[in-house]
């Protein structure tokens, strides 16, 4: 016999849980993470509050599916970011990186206050501190294509502070601060070579 009825929709679970997690970061956007809840994310994606607890059972397991969903996002532009630039001067370096950092306190401030609530999540949840120590060391390794390893370190440190300081400091730094800091930590120091 044969059906008469529409056919049954299927759902495609993974676009369901992309929309669940980017539902998660715009509720973080808007309300931080004190104002993360399941129902929340269910209203903001547009999905009934059971989609959300069936694929993620806890707000921790939302918290950690949009920290993984910024790294990814972050792996990906500077892989991008280092393709197109495959060999740079220091001086290049520095200005290119402080084109980078700069928009993270104009246009993209919000879109980065919520990457780094995510990251400073791992202060009290040790499960997460993995995940967050990706952005500190995938900048590490976009650095290393231009500098040597000691260099590549503290350029990813000195950006990673600089974007926090930015952020939750009462002023950010003005593009010469950040061109001064960088350019310091990324020219080589002759002095240094003739140390024993």
């Amino acid at each position: 016999m044969q059906q008469t009825g529409p056919a049954k929709r299927r759902r495609d679970p993974q676009k369901r849980i992309a929309e669940i997690v980017a539902a998660t970061e715009s509720v973080i956007a808007a309300r931080g993470i004190e104002g993360l809840t399941h129902r929340a994310v269910a209203e903001e994606a547009g999905v009934p509050l059971g989609a959300t607890t069936y694929h993620f059972a806890t707000k921790d397991d939302l918290i950690t599916a949009a920290l993984r969903a910024a790294v990814d996002r972050f792996a990906a532009y500077l892989q991008e970011w280092v393709a197109q630039r495959p060999r740079l001067t220091v001086d290049q370096l520095v200005v290119l990186l402080t084109d980078a950092l700069m928009p993270t306190f104009g246009g993209q401030r919000d879109a980065q206050v919520m990457e780094f609530e995510l990251y400073m999540a791992a202060l009290r949840r040790p499960h997460l501190r993995p995940i967050a120590d990706q952005y500190i060391e995938l900048s590490f390794e976009a650095m290393l294509n231009y500098v040597d390893p000691l260099t590549a370190r503290a350029a990813a440190v000195a950006m990673n502070g600089l974007t926090l300081h930015g952020l939750a400091g009462s002023h950010a730094p003005t593009r010469a601060e950040v061109e001064g800091i960088l350019r310091r930590i990324l020219t080589p120091n002759p002095a240094l070579a003739e140390l024993p």
